[in-house]
């Protein structure tokens, strides 16, 4: 199994919300993984590293619904791990 994420048009609001907010932070890129763990980490890292003007926004969303203590109770039951390589190409 492989994981696919695209952090293009990053919104506060998920893609199926029919009033979704604009994006609100530039596009950083595609990941891949073949842990679901490790690439959700290496995106909020991506984010936390952003100097997007649209970052603080995002993660306010990101924290008020405890997205980083979902990608830790998955890690926790044993679904992936949060450490990663990242490499760039």
């Amino acid at each position: 199994m492989a994981y696919i994420n695209v952090m293009k048009n990053m919104s506060v609001d998920c893609d199926c919300c029919a009033v979704a907010e604009d994006p609100c932070m530039k596009d950083i890129g595609i990941l891949a993984s073949t842990d679901p763990i490790a690439i959700d980490q290496a995106c909020i890292d991506l984010v936390l590293q952003s100097d997007d003007p649209g970052r603080d926004h995002l993660l306010e969303r990101i924290n008020s619904r405890n997205g980083v203590h979902t990608i830790e109770a998955a890690e926790a039951l044993g679904f992936g791990t949060r450490a990663y390589e990242l490499i760039e190409e």
